[in-house]
C-alpha cells in the first residue's frame, strides 16, 4: 500500500531515506526533458485517450461549418425581423418610461393621471401583441 502512482526515478536524490507513506515530489515537466519517463508518447502517458477521440476520428472529414455558412440566406426576412425588433424595443422603452410616470403620479396622489398612464401601458402592450400576430410564419 505504500506504492506511489509514479515509478521511482533512479536519478532522484534522497534514495530510500524518505519517511514511509510520504509521496515523492512530482518532477517538473519541461519539453524535451532529460528524464525519459517524461518524454513518453501521449498514448502511454494517457491511456484513456483513444485514437478515435477527437481529431483522429476517421468519420470527421472536414472541420468547421459547411458551405454557405455565414452568408445571408434570406436578406428580406432578416431586414423585416430587424425592423420589427427595433419597433418592439421602442415600444418597450416607451412602456418603461410610462410605468415610471404612472408610479410617480400614483405615489403623489394624482390617480386620474395614473389611470390614463395605465391605459397607455395597456395600449402599448396591444401594439406589441399586434406586431407579434402580424406574421405567424416567422415564429
Amino acid at each position: 500500500m505504500t506504492e506511489t502512482p509514479f515509478p521511482k526515478d533512479p536519478g532522484a536524490p534522497g534514495g530510500s531515506a524518505e519517511a514511509p507513506g510520504s509521496l515523492p515530489p512530482r518532477p517538473a515537466y519541461t519539453p524535451g526533458s532529460a528524464q525519459p519517463r517524461l518524454n513518453r508518447p501521449v498514448h502511454e502517458r494517457y491511456p484513456q485517450i483513444r485514437p478515435t477521440s477527437g481529431y483522429g476520428d476517421p468519420r470527421i472529414r472536414h472541420t468547421g461549418p459547411g458551405p454557405g455558412a455565414g452568408t445571408e440566406q434570406e436578406p428580406e426576412r432578416s431586414s423585416k425581423l430587424s425592423a420589427r425588433l427595433a419597433l418592439a424595443l421602442t415600444v418597450v422603452i416607451g412602456q418603461l418610461w410610462g410605468l415610471t410616470i404612472v408610479v410617480d403620479e400614483w405615489m403623489s396622489g394624482d390617480t386620474g393621471t395614473a389611470w390614463w398612464g395605465a391605459g397607455f401601458l395597456v395600449l402599448s402592450f396591444l401594439v406589441v401583441l399586434g406586431l407579434w400576430l402580424l406574421d405567424p410564419k416567422d415564429r
